[in-house]
């Protein structure tokens, strides 16, 4: 497929949006009565003039093509990436119904394309430069990295003696004391620059909270917290992989070094967490020859999208490398090879029963995973009581979903899409239940269509 071929489909275009308030926005400027000088280009381009409530129409334009990744420029006053524009205009390319036409773009587009491939090219010289830098001086680094162990060590023994001295006073005096408690023993983790600490630290607050049952909750957490401490506090003696999923999980940075796969990658989901300081992008993605699923990582500053972006239901050839740790299936995205383009790749997917136990075998590598990705093939969504579930057919066998997860309105397209026939769910499942975030149609399954296989349209729902 030529770069001209590939073309978004209006889920896709909607699963890039930022939240479920610019999707709504976005999707009221889908049609062609606000935009003039819309086009669209052989490289990827699309671009157009949107009426707006000044005198002058937003500029926006879109780079679909660049194999780092779709960006988005618009001269609307917006901090979201992509803005309604983008997503407007991408909405009205998708329809394909001549709208968009194919032309050259005008020259307020190419400066911006122009600017954008100069400043790429930049930043790939001040990365060698960085990186020459770095090595040219290792025992300078060595030394960072050892006063920094010193002072994750001094945090993580301060940690531990706090954890005694709930147990001993009482779980009670948790709920007495109030979130305050938590909040200072975080600062003092963050001081001891173990941010993975102070982020359990700070999940230990809201526990005494919420509902019936938060003293066990609690009990676990602190366990799994007091089992963390103790494998930094001894992490000369365990294997190197839990090792270095230790240091992960408390928060020290790592480099991918695994050896690059190359392979023919699908998005299978991308979701955004966000808190006061960061938010994160999630991004899972499937190896049609590997078989490997993996989690690629972004982030961007409060109240900005991180730059990664990859529309769910499109696949890509590009290398992808391991970060160290057992069982951890975080990713780099290194080199691509192609543009993002629909493909008839899709996960094969398993019972309920296996998604429970491959989450039980991954916690043997990463005692504090909260979730594993799985795809469950076959499966009904269910209502149970005040949840749901997700069910076999027969009805024998079920996970149900995470609380959080029956609020979305993603519950309710998955409920659409099945219309009571079994789905396939791709989705992240753990102590608390599953997550589904993407499904299509049952038997559509096999790589790039084998088999006589037609591959569904994946549906996102996070």
């Amino acid at each position: 497929m030529t770069q001209q071929g590939v073309r978004w489909t209006a889920e896709q275009v909607l699963a890039s949006a930022p939240d479920a308030a610019s999707r709504k926005a976005g999707s009221k400027l889908a049609a062609a009565g606000p935009w003039s000088q819309a086009g669209t280009s052989d490289e990827g381009t699309v671009w157009g003039l949107c009426k707006g409530s000044g005198s002058k129409p937003y500029q926006t334009v879109v780079d679909v093509a660049d194999p780092s990744g779709p960006a988005y420029k618009c001269s609307c006053p917006s901090r979201k990436f992509p803005c309604k524009h983008a997503l407007g205009l991408l909405l009205l390319w998708a329809a394909d119904d001549g709208a968009v036409p194919h032309g050259q773009a005008p020259d307020w587009a190419e400066q911006w394309l122009s600017g954008r491939r100069t400043r790429a090219a930049e930043r790939t010289t001040r990365t060698g430069a960085a990186s020459g830098a770095t090595s040219a001086d290792p025992e300078a680094a060595l030394r960072r990295a050892e006063r920094r162990a010193e002072r994750i060590t001094a945090g993580a023994t301060e940690l531990e003696q706090r954890l005694g001295d709930l147990l001993r006073g009482g779980l009670a005096a948790a709920e007495r004391a109030g979130y305050g408690l938590w909040e200072e023993t975080a600062a003092r983790m963050v001081d001891a620059q173990a941010p993975g600490l102070a982020a359990r630290v700070r999940e230990l607050g809201a526990i005494p909270g919420s509902g019936p049952g938060w003293p066990v909750r609690l009990l676990e957490e602190c366990a799994l917290l007091h089992l963390l401490v103790q494998g930094w506090l001894r992490r000369e003696r365990l294997p190197e992989g839990l090792a270095a999923t230790v240091r992960s999980r408390v928060g020290l940075p790592g480099s991918p070094d695994g050896p690059p796969v190359r392979d023919r990658w699908l998005a299978l989901a991308q979701y955004d967490t966000a808190d006061t300081r960061l938010t994160t992008r999630r991004i899972w993605v499937h190896g049609a020859e590997s078989g490997r699923t993996a989690l690629l990582l972004s982030y961007g500053a409060a109240g900005r999208a991180p730059e990664l972006s990859l529309p769910v239901g499109l696949a890509f050839e590009a290398e992808v490398s391991s970060y160290p740790g057992a069982g951890q299936l975080r990713a780099a995205l290194g080199e691509r090879f192609t543009v993002p383009e629909p493909a008839a790749i899709r996960p094969p997917g398993v019972t309920p029963a296996e998604a429970a136990a491959r989450y039980g075998e991954a916690l043997r590598d990463d005692p504090w995973l909260d979730s594993y990705p799985v795809t469950l093939a076959g499966v009904i969504p269910t209502p149970d009581g005040d949840g749901w579930q997700l069910t076999d057919p027969a009805g024998e066998l079920a996970l149900p979903l995470t609380p959080s997860a029956g609020t979305r309105p993603g519950l309710w397209r998955l409920a659409a899409l099945s219309g009571g026939t079994p789905v396939t769910v791709f989705g992240e499942c753990g102590h608390r239940g599953f997550t589904p975030l993407t499904a299509w149609a049952e038997g559509t399954g096999g790589a790039d269509g084998a088999d006589g296989a037609v591959a569904g349209r994946m549906v996102t729902l996070c």
